[in-house]
Formats: C-alpha cells, sequence, structure tokens
C-alpha cells in the first residue's frame, strides 16, 4: 500500500487535503501531522511526504535537507504559499522531489500523487517539479 504523510501546521489545510487524497485515491493509505517531531516517528513506512514549508519554530527545507540524507528513497513535496521560483529552486536544493503551492489547483497535488505512485510501482521514482 502506498503510504503518505501531511505534514502542515494548518490543521483545516491538512484535513482538506487527506480528505481530497482519500476520494481520490481510496486505496492509499493518508495522514497527518501538525509538527516535525510527529513526522520523524512515521518515515519509516512512508512513501510520500508532503511537507509544509514553514511550520512555527520550523524550517521545512532544513527538514527536507535532513530527511532526505537519512531516508534516500523517501520522495518528498514541499507545499509552500510562495510560488515563486526561488522557493522551487531552494526546495529542489534541500532534496524535495517535487514542488506545489498551496494557491495551485488542486490538480496540482493529485498530479504529484499520480506521479510519486506511478514511480514507486515501476520502482523508478523521479525527480520532477509540479508548479504553475
Amino acid at each position: 500500500m502506498f503510504r503518505v504523510l501531511i505534514t502542515d501546521g494548518h490543521a483545516a489545510y491538512r484535513q482538506a487535503l487527506r480528505e481530497l487524497l482519500r476520494e481520490q485515491f481510496p486505496r492509499i493509505d493518508v495522514s497527518e501531522v501538525s509538527n516535525f517531531q510527529q513526522a520523524l516517528q512515521q518515515l519509516d513506512s512512508l512513501d510520500l511526504l508532503l511537507l509544509d514549508i514553514s511550520l512555527p519554530q520550523e524550517n521545512g527545507l532544513l527538514f527536507a535537507a535532513k530527511i532526505k540524507s537519512e531516508h534516500p528513497d523517501l520522495l518528498i513535496c514541499i507545499l509552500s504559499i510562495h510560488d515563486a521560483a526561488e522557493y522551487r529552486q531552494a526546495a529542489l536544493q534541500h532534496g524535495a522531489d517535487y514542488f506545489v503551492s498551496k494557491g495551485s489547483p488542486a490538480e496540482q497535488i493529485l498530479r504529484v500523487l499520480r506521479t510519486a505512485i506511478a514511480g514507486r510501482q515501476t520502482h523508478s521514482p523521479k525527480r520532477a517539479l509540479s508548479g504553475s
């Protein structure tokens, strides 16, 4: 089973995203946490980490780099309210496989999931960047 963890400080956003993913992908396991400490406890069983770029008192880019160094096969998608090119570039430089602006249409995050699931099924995940 494909496992996804949403790590975001905004409960309403996490819940809405979780429901969207469960509706569109009923065969995947989607869970959510509000901070990096909770995320750390679940990394070993994940296929995809959806990670807010900024949580209170925590930096998503630094966390992504740390996680990628310890779990190189884990796919990471950075979520951000910022859509500027420098944020996308920084996300890639810190080990993210995907980047999605929170202001983007829902279809973009669904595209990331489809790509990630397809990559896992063929056992050849590919670095990709999603954005407008």
